[in-house]
């Protein structure tokens, strides 16, 4: 019976896991916000603004393009 069945394909964790990890370090305020609202980078602030929010989220689509689609990070899970 076991002959019969077909393989089941891997699924490729790569993507989720780059885009959790870049999504938790490039929260505004969590390790830095850019730009700030007195400096241009702030550490640690745990506080944010619209402009860093847009800046961020462009921040975070060029960095997982380029890890998913340039370097082409793939895990798979059996």
């Amino acid at each position: 019976m076991n002959g019969d069945m077909a393989p089941r394909p891997s699924t490729d964790w790569g993507p989720i896991i780059v885009a959790v990890i870049l999504f938790v370090v490039l929260s505004p305020g969590l390790l830095f916000q850019l730009p700030a609202r007195t400096r241009v980078v702030e550490f640690g602030n745990m506080g944010t603004s619209a402009i860093s929010i847009l800046v961020h989220a462009i921040v975070f689509f060029c960095l997982l393009t380029i890890f998913v689609i340039a370097i082409g990070v793939h895990v798979y899970a059996a």
